[in-house]
């Protein structure tokens, strides 16, 4: 008896072969970057252990931008393309209140509660500016096509930069911090105290919007509306107010990095937003977009790779070569991203 095309088909094993190869082209690729990894760590270990704090001190700053990117998608799936800039706009005022209006340029008890302070105000200023741009722009064209309020977004990053030129201008700026490039060592690796000072406010905020999310009503509101709006809505829930929250807790990380950032490198620019902004969003896809715990992780591995790259591979001039290209290559093994769930687009 012969076969059926569809019986045929289903006989081929080239479905089979070719899943086998991409799975086995992902093992390799993952075995090369650890034996790189652990070729450098038996070569120059302090160099190596070094080289991971400056990975791990970047990757959690583009992984508060990250979350940002990854709770309005995983709300209304937009790519909010101003978010970079609202970061670079929250860098800008958190030099302004730390310098001009604080006057805290070293390391005091006077200035670490000025830190403090700042940090509330940088994450209020980006959660209401952000609230602001969801209730004039994109709460207008929730029901339009998906390209009209992406476009919006990328107006409003130019909205943001051009806020950035007129307060920070056209140059870079450069300015006082209390932590500096100071730290401490261990056996041979300086830690400096920026790393921590980024570490204890990542970990914290990112715990704490897990809970929101998973433990209140609120998040309870954002996990269905996430799911199905018009279904949320005849079950009482306020769809509006529930996705003005959602871009408020992302502008309010936005504003935590701007801080970080500053005291960080003690440098602001009117365009740092777009490179880093770019950043953010390649980990919140590395990750797997709309996963929280995705963003930080797809953050602090882009960090660690751009800091093994600088330092033992190609070189400064080709980090971005190598984070996009990795980033296309998960993308072809696992589209979803690294703790993403495959998912079907609804009609």
């Amino acid at each position: 008896m012969s076969q059926t095309a569809i019986e045929a088909a289903e006989a081929r094993p080239s479905l089979a072969v070719g899943a086998l190869l991409e799975r086995g082209t992902g093992y390799l690729l993952l075995l090369a970057v650890a034996a790189f990894a652990v070729w450098h760590l038996v070569a120059t270990p302090a160099a190596f252990f070094t080289t991971l704090v400056v990975g791990i001190n970047q990757g959690a700053l583009y992984a508060l931008i990250a979350l940002g990117y990854t709770l309005v998608y995983g709300i209304i799936e937009l790519i909010n393309f101003s978010h970079g800039d609202l970061f670079m706009l929250a860098s800008v005022l958190s030099g302004f209140l730390m310098v001009s209006a604080f006057g805290a340029t070293a390391a005091t008890t006077g200035a670490f509660l000025a830190l403090i302070a700042t940090l509330v105000l940088a994450m209020i200023f980006g959660a209401a500016l952000n609230t602001t741009a969801e209730r004039v722009a994109y709460r207008r064209l929730r029901r339009a096509p998906k390209l009209a309020p992406l476009i919006t977004a990328v107006g409003l990053s130019f909205v943001y930069q051009w806020g950035g030129i007129k307060s920070n201008g056209s140059g870079q700026r450069n300015w006082d911090t209390i932590l500096g490039s100071s730290g401490f060592t261990v056996l041979n690796v300086k830690v400096p105290w920026s790393m921590i000072v980024v570490t204890a406010v990542t970990v914290p905020l990112l715990l704490g919007l897990n809970w929101v999310i998973q433990k209140t009503r609120q998040g309870k509101a954002m996990r269905a509306t996430a799911q199905d709006q018009d279904a949320a809505r005849l079950m009482g829930i306020d769809v509006d107010r529930t996705i003005s929250l959602t871009f408020a807790l992302g502008g309010a990380m936005a504003g935590a990095a701007g801080l970080l950032y500053l005291q960080t490198f003690g440098t602001t620019r009117y365009d740092a937003g777009f490179q880093l902004g770019l950043i953010a969003f390649t980990a919140a896809v590395l990750g797997g977009i709309g996963n929280l715990n995705g963003a930080v992780l797809g953050g602090v591995l882009i960090g660690l790779v751009q800091a093994l790259n600088d330092r033992f591979g190609l070189g400064v001039a080709y980090s971005q070569t190598v984070v996009f290209t990795i980033l296309i290559l998960l993308m072809v093994f696992k589209p979803e991203g690294i703790l993403g769930k495959p998912t079907t687009e609804k009609v």
